[in-house]
């Protein structure tokens, strides 16, 4: 959630022009990984949380790819800041994956 907060923050400078292309999809892959995390954590079964906390990791690797885009493109002055939120909600995800596979039989 504070990863989310962040890009929201960052995205909020971004020009005018941005506000229906790179801005939304920032704001959208940001908030997309702990959505799919909430809902694989509804589902009934650790196979189907694997699954959520899978697409959960792609759209935070979207992300890291967006945020490179907008720091090439001098959107961001902030980038380190963001790569290390990004980089440490990436950890605990493959965390959690790695601990309910061991756990899984």
């Amino acid at each position: 959630m504070e990863m989310v907060t962040a890009i929201y923050t960052a995205t909020s400078t971004f020009p005018a022009q941005e506000k229906f292309g790179l801005t939304s999809q920032m704001q959208r892959a940001a908030v997309s990984v702990p959505a799919n995390i909430a809902e694989g954590f509804a589902r009934n079964g650790s196979k189907e949380l694997l699954h959520f906390l899978s697409i959960a990791a792609g759209s935070l690797s979207e992300l890291d790819t967006l945020i490179e885009l907008a720091t090439r493109l001098g959107y961001l002055n902030n980038a380190e800041e963001l790569n290390g939120k990004v980089d440490e909600v990436s950890g605990l995800i493959m965390g959690l994956a790695a601990s309910i596979k061991r756990r899984t039989p």
